[in-house]
């Protein structure tokens, strides 16, 4: 382009002939290409250099970010905006290219902006669901995720009930019902609508045994949400259900260690737990009033950037924290022992949706945390048995779900009875 504005025919010329080499281009070089042809004609380039500024902006023989990430991204946002809106690709690529914008947006700790780009995101899921009669709207379980880690969590709450609602019909077949069924009852949770959250529990509950019986999901994930309902029954006050549901439990996970699985599985139980296991820490975890909290029942996958970031860098001085509280409980364990157990938990479960969520030896990782976690609740149940003996038998069923996640269903089991023994539910 020269000084006065105009496209030089030169450039044009190059534009094209970069396009057209035999070889292969680089994502620069595309884009440059497209940013030129895009002033000559705009329908057939527009969506182009929106998608290739989107490539160049992750490089993906490296796995690593561009620099300029996101002023590639805002770059591809406005290209697609640019777009003719009778142009019937817009709505696709202008998704793309908000989505793309709103992950490097979270990355920079702009939240608002970010929501933002995702509550355009659904504007244009709606208009394409209402044009396609499709009942599952692109874009609202974003918009849920975020609404969730701003803490309102009434309005997440409504859209993880439309975004399950939708998805119901069709049942697991889909292969994504049992995750929204989890973020469905953590935001229905932390609304403060228990009986709704109990009653969805009940749903995924009953979803993962008709699996499990036909051989369609493994056993572990009926396993966890069995144990998931009971620990929220009892949060409710509900410990008659929770009792049944435990002793439902015991059968499952007898049958697990005499006899393993029914078939071979992927990995994917293991995630399952993992976010299972945050239900099970949420009342000892106490996040920082400042600052994002990840979306409960959801997946660190589905997190945003800066929640993720914040949730695990955590874990050095939680640490330090726990090793400096230990000592102080040795002198005086009427003033910090409890403490110390309820924090100690709070280090456990986070490193094990951190480890977990990065290898599948996450086992070896995490073992020790688990172990050191029912030794100190050992030592709270003999120093106060009152409460002590039912943190115990929480922190025991920690523990068996990890050995359940470990494939080690023998220990998982003599953990579970002995929790049992702890709440006087032996029979």
């Amino acid at each position: 382009m020269n000084h006065s504005g105009k496209i030089d025919q030169d450039d044009i010329v190059r534009a094209r002939n970069v396009l057209l080499a035999s070889g292969r281009r680089t994502p620069r070089e595309e884009v440059d290409a497209y940013r030129v042809l895009s002033q000559v004609s705009p329908a057939g380039y527009l969506p182009l250099l929106a998608r290739a500024l989107q490539r160049l902006s992750y490089d993906t023989s490296v796995g690593k970010w561009h620099p300029s990430s996101l002023a590639l991204c805002e770059e591809a946002v406005a290209a697609a905006r640019s777009i003719d809106p009778a142009e019937t690709a817009r709505a696709n690529v202008l998704y793309q290219a908000l989505d793309s914008c709103q992950r490097q947006l979270y990355m920079a700790g702009r939240r608002a902006e970010g929501l933002a780009m995702r509550a355009e995101m659904l504007a244009i899921g709606r208009a394409q669901a209402e044009l396609s009669g499709d009942p599952v709207v692109k874009g609202l379980h974003e918009w849920a995720a975020g609404l969730s880690e701003e803490g309102r969590y009434a309005e997440a709450a409504d859209a993880m009930t439309e975004l399950v609602a939708a998805r119901l019909p069709d049942g697991p077949a889909s292969g994504g019902l049992a995750w929204s069924l989890l973020e469905w009852i953590a935001a229905l949770h932390d609304a403060g609508r228990s009986s709704e959250a109990l009653a969805a529990f009940e749903t995924l509950v009953s979803m993962e045994a008709a699996e499990a019986a036909n051989d369609r999901g493994p056993m572990a994930c009926h396993l966890y949400s069995l144990i998931g309902y009971a620990q929220m029954l009892d949060t409710h006050g509900r410990g008659e259900q929770a009792v049944l549901a435990r002793q439902e439990a015991l059968a499952l996970l007898t049958e697990l260690a005499d006899t393993g699985e029914r078939k071979s599985w992927s990995g994917y139980q293991a995630s399952f737990w993992a976010v299972l296991l945050t239900f099970s820490g949420a009342e000892s975890d106490r996040p920082a009033p400042d600052g994002p909290r990840p979306p409960s029942g959801a997946a660190p996958m589905q997190w945003s950037p800066d929640a993720k970031r914040r949730y695990f860098d955590s874990l050095q001085a939680l640490r330090e924290e726990v090793d400096t509280l230990a000592a102080r409980a040795t002198e005086d364990p009427d003033q910090h022992l409890a403490e110390l157990v309820r924090l100690h938990r709070v280090l456990t479960v986070r490193s094990a949706v951190y480890w977990e969520n990065r290898t599948h030896l996450f086992a070896e990782r995490v073992r020790s945390l688990f172990d050191d976690g029912v030794c100190l609740a050992g030592r709270l149940s003999q120093h106060d048995p009152a409460d002590g003996m039912r943190t115990l038998a929480g922190i025991l069923i920690d523990r068996s779900t990890f050995h359940t996640a470990a494939r080690e269903f023998g220990p998982a089991l003599d953990d579970f009875r002995q929790a049992l023994n702890c709440l006087g539910e032996v029979n």
